[in-house]
């Protein structure tokens, strides 16, 4: 029997994009839950089946074509999905549904099922109630998993538990936690409970989801005996479906997995990039830590940018002294080239771009009173972050960053130059250098970083979304080696300063190989 989205897609016809997004409802592909399902089916003694997150039903449709007398049990916590499965499987005496939230159910813990197969929703940390969840799973399974955990953890890490002997499990979450800080713990769980078998990634150019911004990874698991090896997997593109399948089909025969490891070797406490897309380290001398010269934070998070950013005319229309503006990059497309002058600055000012943000200093200016009133109409105060704020409009007090590093890029890190006393928000990482330390000053570094052989460190450092889109956070980066600069010659520094200030506005970006060739002069082996 032929399966098929159609159901999916009807729904998602009918039903509104912001109700979908309320319930984190992204439907599985037929291609990539029928590798899920392979894996569950692969255990001969399935009988018992789990679906966590049940939806409308993909893996059960699939499971039920292929072994008709299963005994399936399904949660999902919106009424009108469930309205919908529970009319397609009306017929079926195989399909238990429930409507009820599988991971909020203390009841539940001790079932143990045959096979789970789940595409759990996909809400990060503060949009469920993680300070009692989170201790909740933290005390069932003795983990230590922090507050910033996204709710799918809860749901593998929970149906991991609840395998029987020789069950097995099946997943589709985002990769993200592979290669995050929050996804240490995770993968400490993963590994210490001897049941993580296989994990394949999916390519970083292509969506598994179409509105869904993220790329995922398929995990497999088993509570079998072949616990000393752990395999992982890449997926490039839709034509790679059929050679997955084989691989699942094969187990616990790993060699056609593209990496296998034994499971002794695999350590929680760093990414899991460099085990399914290990790159070569290049090989230079004289590495320090990347904190050695410099530190890296986030930008400014106002929590409602809108409320706080301002163009020229807002800032005439509202009557705010400027005194209680501070100047401030709002959208990193504003900022071109390497360099950000005053004139670039002023540039944008002109063209009535957002450059300001609210920094209340003079607080008798009436026009600064009735704006902040007006905020609190708004209820800007009762947001997540201005909550915690004492008083709810204060700002960040942070010096001007001196280089400024893209959170987001599809091409490499690339790196700004501030040479003017502006400030930024989330949308760039702050790069502040230590104290001129061994003769590294901010235009010495900066000279490093826009170089090849910099961007060579930090590309094993950043975590990949959908459509080739990276993301690099403040410890990624922080956690880099790079090359010890400060051992240069004061010539060979004086050099690479000049290079950069009398190039740092030309738009042919060749000088760069000058640079290169002066760090593998001296530092390569």
């Amino acid at each position: 029997m032929e399966i098929s989205n159609n159901i999916e897609s009807e729904y998602s016809s009918t039903v509104s994009f912001e109700h979908r997004k309320k319930y984190a409802q992204f439907f599985t592909p037929i291609e990539i839950a029928d590798i899920m399902a392979e894996w569950l089916l692969g255990n001969n003694a399935l009988s018992k089946v789990l679906e966590p997150a049940f939806g409308l039903g993909v893996f059960s449709r699939i499971l039920l074509s292929k072994k008709p007398h299963l005994s399936i049990t399904g949660y999902d916590i919106d009424d009108a999905i469930y309205e919908k499965a529970s009319n397609a499987f009306k017929d079926s005496r195989c399909i238990n549904l429930i409507l009820e939230d599988y991971i909020s159910n203390d009841n539940n813990w001790d079932e143990k099922y045959d096979g789970i197969i789940c595409n759990p929703p996909y809400f990060k940390f503060h949009d469920y109630d993680n300070k009692c969840l989170i201790p909740k799973v933290n005390q069932k399974l003795g983990t230590r998993l922090n507050l910033h955990t996204n709710l799918y953890a809860l749901f593998l890490l929970k149906s991991i538990h609840q395998l029987k002997r020789n069950g097995r499990c099946a997943y589709i979450v985002p990769s993200e936690f592979l290669n995050s800080d929050y996804g240490v713990n995770i993968k400490s769980y993963l590994v210490q409970s001897k049941k993580l078998r296989h994990i394949i990634v999916f390519n970083f150019k292509e969506n598994v989801f179409d509105d869904a911004l993220t790329t995922s990874a398929i995990i497999l698991c088993a509570n079998d005996e072949f616990a000393d090896t752990i395999a992982f997997s890449h997926i490039n593109d839709a034509t790679g479906f059929g050679r997955i399948k084989e691989i699942v089909s094969s187990y616990p025969n790993t060699k056609y997995s593209d990496f296998t490891y034994d499971s002794k070797d695999i350590h929680a406490d760093v990414k899991w990039k460099s085990y399914y897309a290990p790159t070569e380290v290049p090989n230079f001398k004289s590495l320090v830590p990347f904190t050695a010269y410099a530190k890296v934070m986030r930008g400014i998070a106002t929590g409602a940018n809108e409320y706080f950013s301002f163009n020229l005319s807002k800032a005439r229309n509202t009557g705010i002294d400027m005194a209680n503006m501070q100047p401030c990059i709002c959208h990193s497309t504003d900022v071109r080239g390497l360099c950000f002058t005053p004139d670039d600055f002023n540039t944008l000012l002109n063209s009535n771009k957002n450059v300001y943000i609210l920094n209340p200093i003079n607080k008798q200016d009436k026009k600064l009173n009735a704006y902040i009133s007006e905020g609190e109409k708004q209820k800007i105060n009762q947001r997540h972050l201005t909550s915690k704020r004492i008083p709810w409009y204060s700002m960040e007090k942070r010096a001007p960053s001196p280089i400024w590093a893209n959170v987001f890029n599809r091409n490499g890190l690339r790196f700004v130059r501030n040479e003017t006393p502006t400030m930024n928000l989330t949308t760039f990482h702050c790069i502040y250098v230590n104290n001129n330390l061994f003769g590294v000053d901010a235009d010495l570094l900066f000279a490093y970083l826009i170089s090849d052989t910099a961007k060579t460190f930090f590309s094993t450092s950043g975590r990949e979304y959908g459509n080739g889109l990276n993301k690099f956070e403040p410890n990624d980066l922080n956690k880099s080696l790079m090359l010890d600069i400060g051992s240069l010659s004061e010539a060979q520094k004086e050099r690479l300063r000049s290079i950069y200030q009398q190039n740092k506005k030309n738009d042919d970006l060749s000088y760069i190989c000058e640079i290169d060739s002066i760090l593998i002069d001296n530092f390569s082996n």
